[in-house]
């Protein structure tokens, strides 16, 4: 168990000196003095779905980009369930999408903070672990949100829907606006982003598909979540593919700067565009005639399911283990599925009909 006199010192240190300073004076904590609350505090421990919801405990927020306007829609909803459950909600992380580096120093500053939980949306599928893994022998629950990492690395991933109907359902989206017919490319974030590359896995099979023989997917390019740069790439893949039909764009930083330059250009309702992006980015693209339809789940509720997620893990009424239920306030029960995968729900696919009835 943790000592109240080390948690007092911490605080008042955090609330005097900077971030970086009082992980570093607080993180001589021995081993033995860091919390170990009972068998649901290691990861597979006994679960207790009948126990009561602590309160005042932390959970750390650490997404793949702060200032990212998805992620700030998301980590509020994580905002919203962790203070209304009467804990600590607070947000770390890099200013860029591919600072993995930078993800990786965040955790351990979390673990060192002894947090009870932190949820991370994994830059990297890999790099993370080493650090996670010591997080969770500390005591602290892992969730991974939006992004995951190895499963051994974490305790619960909550998923933004199901990986499959993610990747099939955008595919099948393009299809229906290209005719079953032309050349077609993904435009991606990273190259090492979890999520990306299991729903490209999904687009891929669903292309085996007989139905879609006249379709060719000639390239997969990668804008690293940067606006800038996923804009060029939207313009080099024009100018390498002169007969392009349409791009699926899985990131809603790439599909906003794709909607850009195609708005722009003279491809605009020549080029069809789909993916995954919000509303409120998207809006002006549909009326305009660059976007037909494009999908995505909410993402403050799944951050909020997130923050949900967190706290039952810390308050032991989950461990991760596959069949294990849990109530998420507005949004309801959710079962642990295999690997650990709590999946929010299906996409909402938005168009000219329904788009102005959404605002995030």
């Amino acid at each position: 168990m943790r000592s109240s006199s080390v948690r007092r010192a911490c605080a008042a240190l955090a609330a005097v000196t900077s971030l970086a300073l009082a992980a570093t004076a607080c993180g001589g904590t021995s081993r033995s003095d860091v919390r170990k609350e009972g068998p649901s505090a290691a990861p597979g421990g006994k679960a207790d779905p009948n126990a009561p919801t602590k309160k005042g405990l932390t959970v750390g927020f650490l997404p793949k980009q702060v200032n990212n306007p998805y992620f700030t829609t998301a980590d509020k909803g994580g905002e919203k369930a962790v203070t209304e459950l009467g804990s600590r909600y607070k947000e770390v992380g890099p200013s860029s999408a591919t600072d993995t580096a930078g993800q990786v120093s965040y955790v351990n500053t979390l673990t060192q903070q002894q947090v009870d939980a932190i949820a991370v949306s994994a830059q990297d599928p890999g790099a993370l672990c080493t650090a996670l893994k010591q997080a969770m022998r500390n005591g602290i629950k892992v969730v991974t949100y939006d992004s995951d990492t190895k499963t051994d690395c974490r305790n619960v991933f909550v998923s933004q829907a199901g990986a499959e109907d993610l990747g099939r359902t955008q595919i099948q989206l393009l299809a229906e606006q290209i005719g079953h017919r032309g050349q077609i490319a993904v435009l991606s974030a990273a190259q090492t982003a979890t999520n990306q590359n299991l729903w490209i896995d999904y687009m891929k099979d669903e292309l085996k598909d007989p139905k879609y023989k006249d379709i060719e997917l000639v390239r997969v390019a990668y804008g690293n979540d940067d606006a800038q740069q996923s804009f060029q790439q939207t313009q080099g893949l024009l100018q390498e593919y002169p007969r392009l039909a349409g791009i699926v764009s899985p990131t809603t930083v790439g599909i906003k700067a794709a909607a850009q330059y195609l708005s722009g250009s003279k491809y605009r309702g020549k080029v069809k565009l789909t993916g995954l992006g919000t509303p409120n980015d998207m809006r002006k693209y549909v009326k305009n005639g660059t976007v037909d339809a494009f999908e995505l789940w909410d993402p403050a509720k799944l951050g909020e399911l997130a923050g949900h997620t967190s706290i039952a893990l810390a308050s032991g009424q989950i461990t991760g283990e596959k069949g294990q239920t849990f109530e998420a306030g507005d949004l309801g029960s959710f079962t642990i599925g295999e690997d650990g995968v709590v999946s929010l729900g299906k996409p909402t696919v938005f168009d000219g009909k329904n788009i102005d009835a959404f605002d995030f």
